[in-house]
């Protein structure tokens, strides 16, 4: 029980890593035990990030085929496997209906639902060269609230990617299970971050509308993130896990 949450002698991956849920989730990895890697498209903050938490930057442009090739093969560099794959790069746009561009359709929709099912094929040897029954790979896809519930801004591809995301997790899940990869996805609500920029700017307003009364913190995060990455979460298969003090449900 004493290493239930622990991650220590794993790897991790983190794509979107240099900020935001990235590395809310990168810090709790590290301070479980876990060796870390994390990705980002801007390379200067990707690496100002990893030398801030003490990991690994390989910065990489994920929304490509290419990209996504290159981060692994330069994952492949430093390691033969690969413990745990977060999916979390992400975008979002938004714009009313009747002016909604077609280029931010396809910006949303391909890197919040193609990327992570392409970037875990591309890594599923690693994975699978980590993964047995005893400790089982974990790929974890960052979705989110939006996929559950309707926000009232228009954000009409990221609520139909996230939403996606959550019924690819669990179509993905079947399949890696096979091979003792468990894929889960995590739903998180108001998090301060670049992304969700009211929650990161009027907390005090955003948190009088989330049952709990508060926005979530770095630990809360982090907590969710090992507990499906770690021993705790092996029998967690094709869920996902609300993050989001209420608001989806309440």
């Amino acid at each position: 029980m004493s290493d239930l949450f622990s991650l220590a002698g794993r790897t991790a991956l983190i794509t979107g890593g240099s900020r935001g849920i990235g590395k809310m989730i990168a810090a709790g990895y590290i301070a479980a035990g876990a060796k870390v890697y994390i990705s980002a498209r801007k390379e200067v903050a990707c690496r100002a990030t990893a030398e801030e938490l003490g990991c690994v930057a390989l910065p990489a442009d994920v929304s490509t085929m290419e990209g996504m090739a290159a981060l692994a093969g330069a994952y492949r560099e430093h390691e033969k496997t690969l413990d745990i794959l977060v999916n979390n790069a992400g975008a979002a746009w938004l714009a009313p209906f009747d002016e909604f561009p077609e280029k931010g359709w396809d910006k949303v929709m391909d890197l919040n639902v193609k990327t992570p099912f392409y970037l875990t094929r591309e890594l599923a040897p690693e994975l699978r060269a980590a993964a047995t029954a005893e400790r089982p790979a974990k790929v974890i896809n960052i979705a989110s609230i939006d996929g559950i519930a309707v926000n009232p801004q228009e954000t009409y591809p990221y609520a139909a990617s996230k939403a996606g995301l959550i019924h690819l997790t669990r179509r993905m899940a079947k399949t890696l299970i096979a091979d003792n990869i468990v894929c889960s996805a995590i739903a998180p609500g108001a998090f301060a971050s670049d992304m969700n920029i009211a929650a990161r700017d009027q907390a005090e307003a955003v948190a009088s509308r989330v049952p709990a009364k508060r926005i979530g913190t770095d630990e809360d995060m982090a907590g969710a993130a090992i507990y499906l990455a770690s021993r705790a979460g092996d029998y967690v298969v094709g869920a996902t896990l609300t993050v989001d003090g209420g608001v989806a449900f309440c």
